[in-house]
């Protein structure tokens, strides 16, 4: 069989983690607040213009907004208008979300305000604010000063665009790269067909079994009893802060041991196969609960519907989607072909 594959410059994202000072972590707590409100404001706009008058508000009209209002409001005009924009972006994405899903047929999930807990990150979608010093591995970002990065690898590209992020008591920054150079790999000359499963992830068409390491299932114990302690915890109490922050960092965990096996994944199969074919799953198809029966009689017929939430436990846990995500953009990368 004969292919080719056509090398293109791409755009990528880089992450590494960060080292504020104290004073930085809390100049960075302080500019979450800030835009936070901005968000909220800005759906609080949308929503009483589509309530009142049946107008939908844009994102240009809220930019011009946002200028008069960082020319009245000190707090806003000191975050600066990088990071602002990229708020009012953000927010113009998740109502482009929603009417996709509307149009589609999907649940629609309309964009809801955001609490202090849900709201854990910035955005700068330019280059106004920001300012990535690999020399000093600094970036330095407006109202905050310069940040220590741990750059663990080098950083490829033109950098566009900037998202720091706050995990728990770690933070991180999303660097948005273009014209970032393919690497291609020398050709192998073998080719290879993918099966995905839930007891073995990966069977491939030359013999390979490559088993589920079940990451879920091994953090399950440690993520209910986070859970647990939770619930006896009183609402609103620093108690049941802490304890709803070891429940996230149990969620982390699991994710990262995910996130690092399919990585290595991946990579093994990228390497190996200079063409790679996999089914064309409806994964959201698969995960479906199970629907009930209905008997006539104000009750319901078993429908399996304990077996089935078993089953789409584990499809979440292997990590279908991600993996076969994956190894299309490695392979991209590398010169390889994917169907």
């Amino acid at each position: 069989m004969f292919f080719t594959v056509r090398l293109v410059s791409r755009c990528r994202s880089f992450r590494f983690l960060l080292s504020p000072t104290a004073r930085q972590r809390s100049a960075l707590v302080y500019l979450l607040g800030t835009q936070r409100e901005i968000y909220n404001a800005a759906l609080e706009e949308r929503r009483g213009a589509w309530s009142w008058k049946h107008r939908s508000v844009s994102y240009e009209a809220q930019c011009r907004t946002l200028t008069a209002l960082r020319a009245a409001d000190p707090v806003v005009r000191a975050a600066g208008v990088g990071v602002s924009r990229g708020t009012l972006a953000r927010l113009d994405r998740a109502f482009e979300a929603f009417f996709r899903r509307c149009q589609e047929g999907e649940e629609p999930g309309y964009p809801r305000f955001k609490s202090q807990r849900r709201f854990a990150s910035l955005q700068w979608e330019d280059r106004d604010g920001w300012r990535l010093d690999t020399a000093a591995r600094r970036l330095h970002v407006h109202a905050v000063g310069g940040i220590k990065v741990r750059l663990h690898r080098p950083l490829r590209g033109t950098p566009k665009a900037v998202t720091i992020k706050r995990e728990g008591r770690r933070w991180w920054v999303s660097i948005r790269c273009v014209d970032v150079p393919a690497e291609p790999l020398p050709p192998t000359g073998r080719e290879v067909d993918i099966d995905l499963g839930v007891r073995v992830l990966v069977a491939t068409s030359d013999g390979q079994l490559l088993a589920n390491p079940r990451h879920g299932a091994r953090g399950a114990g440690r993520l209910a009893a986070a859970q647990r302690n939770v619930a006896s915890k009183q609402k609103g109490s620093k108690r049941r802060w802490r304890a709803g922050e070891r429940v996230g960092a149990a969620h982390r965990y699991i994710r990262n041991c995910r996130m690092n096996a399919l990585h290595q994944l991946s990579r093994q199969l990228v390497n190996d196969y200079d063409l790679l074919v996999h089914e064309d799953l409806r994964i959201p198809n698969l995960v479906r609960r199970a629907k009930p029966r209905p008997d006539g009689k104000g009750g319901h017929e078993p429908n399996g519907a304990a077996a089935k939430t078993a089953l789409n436990r584990s499809i979440r846990d292997a990590g279908w989607g991600t993996l076969l995500a994956m190894i299309t953009y490695k392979a991209e990368g590398a010169g390889r072909c994917v169907i």
